[in-house]
């Protein structure tokens, strides 16, 4: 499925998953136990469809977070080249939810995990951690993807829509 995004260009779904996979860094956000809202910067490798997040075994994601679970992910996507470095240049955005998988420690081998995603897990045998596989529901939501730098400015333009 692909929209037209407002500022003229075509927003597709593939395109949106370009943009993830280039990218690395997602905010998560998530309620805890307590219900208490939480977000926190990650690190990520994409596969088959799916986010993955390396986390420390005894960290509060790892605690808080539970296979079945609905999280809200919003990647920041850098644009400007060197213009950015001349001008405040705002990254572009894709948003989304997604249902999450937890792969508890030991599951999961760096042998199993295609080499991009394999450097996410520790390398110090004494280290465990827990592979949380985020799987995008709905549609992603986007800003400033796809369309140019000029139209950032203008939300009606920027703004996109496309199933996950």
């Amino acid at each position: 499925m692909e929209t037209q995004a407002k500022g003229g260009g075509t927003l597709t779904r593939e395109r949106v998953w370009k943009a993830l996979d280039k990218a690395s860094f997602a905010v998560l956000g998530h309620v805890n136990g307590a219900g208490e809202p939480r977000s926190s910067g990650v690190v990520y490798g994409v596969a088959d469809g799916s986010l993955y997040v390396v986390v420390a075994a005894d960290g509060w994601k790892a605690h808080d977070l539970h296979t079945g679970d609905q999280v809200a992910v919003t990647v920041p996507v850098r644009r400007g080249g060197l213009l950015s470095l001349l001008f405040p240049i705002p990254p572009a955005t894709i948003s989304f939810h997604a249902t999450v998988t937890v792969h508890e420690p030991g599951t999961v081998r760096a042998e199993m995990l295609p080499e991009d995603l394999a450097r996410l897990l520790p390398t110090n045998p004494g280290t465990s951690s827990v592979l949380l596989e985020l799987v995008p529901v709905g549609a992603f939501l986007t800003y400033g993807i796809g369309v140019s730098l000029l139209d950032l400015a203008r939300p009606e333009l920027a703004r996109g829509r496309v199933a996950c």
